[in-house]
């Protein structure tokens, strides 16, 4: 695409070999969902899927978890791939597993839109759902996966052997604007485990990240401790956010926090796992809710 940035160095070289082997592995699919983000990951099996795939639908999960620049991102992003996108309601909010927020919170919540996306999948004739997990997520904890595969929803990532440098070089070569955009996972992801996640507190993150991107932060996370807000942004952007801590202050107590803080560790992705004991780990990889 004109005016795209710089590749990345990693992996750029081989982006369109990379490219082949995610089409090799998509090829002979004659129908699919693809369930999109609005980030890289996602939006790389859709770019790929509507190139070799004969009927591609995209599918975005809608429910108070989801960022709603999240969900633009996606309709954006199928927009611009000429491929029909669709929001689907998901309602793992009102689960009472979701809602204790344990450790296997994640299971509860794919299984909830992976169900969804199958039931749209034969409602409109269409053979597959596919998503975007790639090799980088395998060593990661990720309970969600399970839910994946008891659903048999397919990843073409990991199934084509890429990680996310590859998938950012391909997006860079699709062209795809979010090549370089930071990682958003659901707003559930923000509360520590056992702290009870509801509709309310879920929109005061969204409402307060909302506004720390317009300050031109780009990484981030606010992290929700009853009512202290604890703010996480890489260590080259804490003097900006610093700058602006007056205002910063005044905006999240208007959201609704008593308290706000910024972590001097930095932004961390799944910092909040960084508590969990191995034994809980296992648990909640074990934990039931399979269909």
């Amino acid at each position: 695409m004109e005016g795209s940035p710089p590749a990345p160095p990693a992996a750029a070289a081989g982006a369109a070999a990379a490219l082949q082997a995610l089409e090799g592995v998509l090829r002979g699919t004659a129908s699919a969902v693809v369930a999109v983000s609005g980030g890289v990951d996602s939006a790389v099996v859709l770019a790929a899927a509507a190139r070799v795939v004969p009927t591609v639908l995209a599918a975005t999960g809608t429910s108070a978890a989801y960022a709603a620049e999240d969900l633009r991102a996606a309709a954006d992003l199928a927009r611009l791939l000429a491929v029909p996108h669709v929001g689907v309601t998901t309602r793992e909010t009102s689960d009472p597993r979701y809602a204790v927020n344990a450790p296997s919170r994640c299971l509860h919540c794919k299984t909830e839109l992976y169900g969804k996306l199958w039931e749209l999948a034969r409602e409109r004739g269409l053979s597959a759902v596919l998503d975007g997990a790639h090799t980088g997520d395998l060593g990661d904890f990720r309970p969600g996966q399970r839910a994946a595969t008891a659903l048999t929803v397919r990843s073409p990532l990991r199934e084509a052997g890429l990680g996310k440098p590859e998938v950012r070089a391909i997006a860079h070569l699709l062209g795809l604007p979010v090549w370089d955009r930071p990682a958003s996972p659901c707003l559930a992801s923000r509360f520590p485990y056992g702290e009870t996640i509801t509709v309310e507190k879920l929109s005061m993150v969204d409402r307060a990240e909302s506004y720390l991107r317009t300050l031109g932060l780009r990484e981030l996370r606010v992290r929700h401790h009853g009512n202290l807000a604890r703010i996480e942004v890489q260590a080259a952007e804490m003097q900006r956010l610093l700058a602006a801590a007056p205002d910063v202050v005044a905006e999240l107590r208007a959201i609704g926090y008593a308290y706000v803080a910024m972590d001097l560790q930095g932004f961390r992705s799944g910092a909040l796992n960084e508590v969990l004991q191995p034994r809980e780990r296992a648990a909640a990889l074990a934990a039931p809710g399979e269909p």
